[in-house]
């Protein structure tokens, strides 16, 4: 199943916490386009992801958007996730300055039970 999230719906992701003004909109794009070509979920989450920390698509409150879009994303595709492990997860991602796709990718499916 393709990733089922549009711009849009990430930008109100972001409004739950600021006023969804993005700062990267190249970078959001980009992570969007490739999700949506991929059937693979947990790459999917891993580019916006990484976007949304790395790249800091909005102005303000992405680690709060990129937990929140973990954890909703994942509940959607029907599992669960350790709380502890996604706060931990944002945390390595941003003080080790992680950018690697797979290594993304593999910390996502370890805060998922």
């Amino acid at each position: 199943m393709k990733f089922a999230l549009t711009r849009k719906d990430i930008i109100a992701l972001n409004q739950e916490f600021e006023d969804g003004a993005v700062h990267n909109e190249a970078s959001l794009d980009f992570a969007l386009s490739y999700a949506k070509r991929t059937e693979n979920w947990h790459k999917a989450l891993a580019w916006l992801i990484r976007a949304i920390l790395i790249d800091h698509v909005f102005e303000e409150g992405n680690k709060r958007t990129a937990a929140l879009l973990l954890k909703s994303y994942v509940e959607f595709e029907g599992h669960r996730t350790y709380d502890d492990k996604i706060v931990k997860m944002i945390k390595e991602i941003l003080l080790k300055n992680i950018t690697d796709i797979s290594k993304i990718e593999e910390m996502i499916k370890d805060a998922i039970h």
